[in-house]
């Protein structure tokens, strides 16, 4: 299984690989676009893709709306700053996104959202 995260600053992509790469295979990306280029590079086993909310030219959002429109086989989840944000409510009430992070980022509560949805997949 793959975990794919994404965010346009390079510091918590390094603390995300440093938490999560010795348990999953990660994969990093700084923006939407670059996401969707290393999307389209893997298999089709089950993708975790963990992304932050705002990021410049395509937000959180607005990529797992793409890339939903490609595959079929991902679990998403967003991260955000934000106490409350229409978009991401609807992402949710739209079966976009399984769950939403607060920043910072709780590593225990993230592994444990991946393992549920790997269960469901497997």
């Amino acid at each position: 299984m793959t975990v794919l995260y994404v965010d346009d600053e390079s510091i918590p992509r390094i603390i995300f690989d440093k938490i999560f790469g010795s348990k999953y295979t990660t994969l990093m990306a700084e923006s939407g676009p670059d996401a969707l280029e290393k999307l389209a590079a893997l298999e089709d086993d089950l993708t975790v893709v963990i992304t932050d909310m705002r990021m410049p030219g395509m937000d959180g959002v607005d990529f797992l709306t793409e890339a939903h429109k490609k595959y079929n086989n991902l679990a998403c989840f967003i991260l955000t700053s934000m106490d409350e944000d229409e978009k991401i409510h609807q992402a949710v009430k739209d079966n976009l996104i399984e769950k939403v992070f607060h920043k910072p980022l709780n590593a225990s509560e993230v592994e444990a959202a991946i393992e549920v949805a790997v269960s469901r997949v497997a």
